[in-house]
């Protein structure tokens, strides 16, 4: 439901009949359809942050990591749409969340501003201006799906990396690396 049309107003018994459970049976797992949502989000979010450790594994550099990531999302409106269109819909309120994809980049962030390759900013600014992005990108994916995402994303990448401060000729190779299959 929150892929499809992003609507919290359904009554529990719809949400009941839809993942075909017992209406007494909702209570026994939560208490309220607001307290479903969240877990729902957060389970999405959670799920994202773990397709992107099992394609970016082995990548060392955190520039790589953040750009490989921007050109991922961009694929995934096509591979994972409900997926992404959670993050779409609920996204912004978990941008600074301890699990999913939040975790990850300010983990990246952080390895990139103590290795210097990164300029030294507070990394939860830096989050906020990268999971802005984000959405940003996702919802253009959306939106205006007869755009190249892959090269959005390309673009996107290397302005991130150059508001990270790494010089425009290395944000334009390291956003243009080839990039692991989604499978």
């Amino acid at each position: 439901m929150l892929a499809e049309t992003g609507d919290t107003s359904a009554s529990i018994q719809a949400i009941a009949e839809r993942a075909d459970v017992g209406f007494g049976s909702f209570y026994n797992h939560f208490e309220s359809k607001t307290e479903l949502f969240e877990a729902a989000v957060v389970d999405a979010l959670e799920e994202f942050g773990q397709t992107f450790d099992k394609h970016l594994a082995g990548i060392d550099d955190p520039a790589e990591l953040l750009a490989a990531g921007f050109r991922l999302s961009a694929r995934m409106a096509d591979s994972h749409p409900e997926l992404m269109q959670v993050l779409r819909r609920r996204g912004l309120g978990h941008i600074h969340s301890d699990n999913g994809l939040s975790s990850r980049a300010l983990r990246d962030l952080q390895v990139g501003m103590a290795s210097g390759r990164f300029t030294a900013v507070e990394p939860t600014v830096a989050l906020s201006a990268l999971g802005g992005t984000l959405l940003s990108l996702v919802e253009l994916r959306f939106a205006r799906p007869d755009l190249d995402g892959d090269e959005a994303a390309v673009n996107l990448a290397e302005m991130v990396l150059r508001m990270l401060g790494l010089p425009a000729d290395d944000a334009h190779e390291v956003s243009r690396r080839p990039l692991p299959e989604l499978g």
